[in-house]
Formats: C-alpha cells, structure tokens, sequence
C-alpha cells in the first residue's frame, strides 16, 4: 500500500478545524470525537499531536493571538501604540467571539499569549512607565478589549419602540440601536480607548522625574 506523500492530519489543521467549530458553535461544542469526525480520522490519532482537549483549545486560543500585529509596541510613541495594539487586539477577538472567554483568562503557558504580554509590558517600560503601573495598564487593556468584544452593546436592544416609550422614557430611540449596532459599537469603543489613553497620559505627566 502506498504511503501518502502528506500526513492526513497536522497540528495546524487540526488547530484550523477546531476553531472552525468553536467559531460556528461554541467551546462547548468541541469534543474530541467531533474534530476527529470532521477531519474524517479516528479520534485516537488526535493524540498524535494534542493529548487532551484542553491542548487544543490552548492551541486555538495561540493561533488567534499569533494574529494580533504588534509591531507598533517600542516603535511608536506609547499612546499612539497602545491604540492601535488595542485595535489590533479587539479585531482579533471579534473575529472569534466564541473563544474570548477563554483569552480573558490570561496568557497561561500559550507562546503567543506570553510574547503579546512580554512587548506590551516592554513597551511600557522602554517608555519610562514603573514596572507596577505597565502591570497595570496591561491588565486593564486587556479587561477593556475583551469586554469590548464579548458581545454587542447596541445589539442588546429589541425593536419594539413601544416597550421604551411606555415604560423607559429617556430610551424612547433605543429601539433604533440595532439596526446601527456596528457603527454604536465600534464608535463606543473608539470613545473608550481614547478616553483611557489620555488618561493615562495625564497620569504620566504626574510621575516622579
């Protein structure tokens, strides 16, 4: 019998596969024995590769992260860097909304994960921010982002004009939110992030010399 030229199964289709599930159906709908049963093997050859479901989930949340571009962090002044790491960040996130409740955890032992946190903190640093306060600031970017990301502000709101003007006066036009809710979203978060960047710009000012 003729061996195949390609292994029929590779970390990275693997990893692509199981993200394409969580993607269409939650983390919750990742097992096993539906990866195997979508790339048409057996799902002890998995093993092969991941020994456990937690490995794979782990190399999803690595590959999406992997994405986010960072090569502003130390090239540009800090605010402008860490606006557009922000973006960057967020995008990927949104991309995969089904897996940012895992990535909100932290960066645990993911590579990826681990040099975001690294050029991020680095970043901060070079740029005379004291060790405590990059600690900081890289969390509470990361809380900001995430939650940005999680679900939709405006989205939140039914169509139905009458329950807000009945009961909820000050949110007679909020029954108008969803049909804008990409424009409210992003524009929110845009607010947002400005809003947190100047204050630390202000906060900086204040540091000791």
């Amino acid at each position: 019998m003729v061996r195949p030229r390609t292994p029929l199964l590779s970390r990275d289709r693997i990893v692509e596969v199981a993200t394409a599930i969580v993607d269409a159906d939650g983390l919750d709908a990742l097992s096993t024995r539906r990866l195997a049963r979508e790339l048409g093997v057996q799902a002890p050859s998995l093993y092969n590769h991941f020994a456990t479901k937690e490995q794979i989930v782990d190399a999803i949340g690595d590959s999406i992260v992997a994405g986010v571009d960072l090569s502003m962090l130390g090239r540009d002044p800090w605010p402008e860097a860490l606006k557009a790491w922000a973006r960057a960040y967020r995008a990927a996130f949104r991309a995969h909304p089904n897996v940012v409740p895992f990535l909100a955890r932290g960066p645990a032992r993911r590579p990826a994960s681990l040099r975001l946190a690294d050029a991020v903190y680095g970043a901060l640093v070079t740029a005379g921010w004291p060790p405590g306060y990059a600690t900081r600031i890289g969390a509470t970017m990361r809380f900001f982002v995430a939650g940005s990301a999680l679900g939709s502000f405006a989205l939140g709101f039914v169509d139905d004009p009458d329950l807000y003007a009945r009961d909820y006066p000050h949110l007679r036009d909020a029954h108008r939110l969803a049909g804008q809710h990409t424009h409210v979203d992003d524009s929110a978060f845009e607010l947002g992030l400005e809003a947190l960047v100047d204050g630390l710009e202000r906060r900086f000012e204040q540091l000791p010399g």
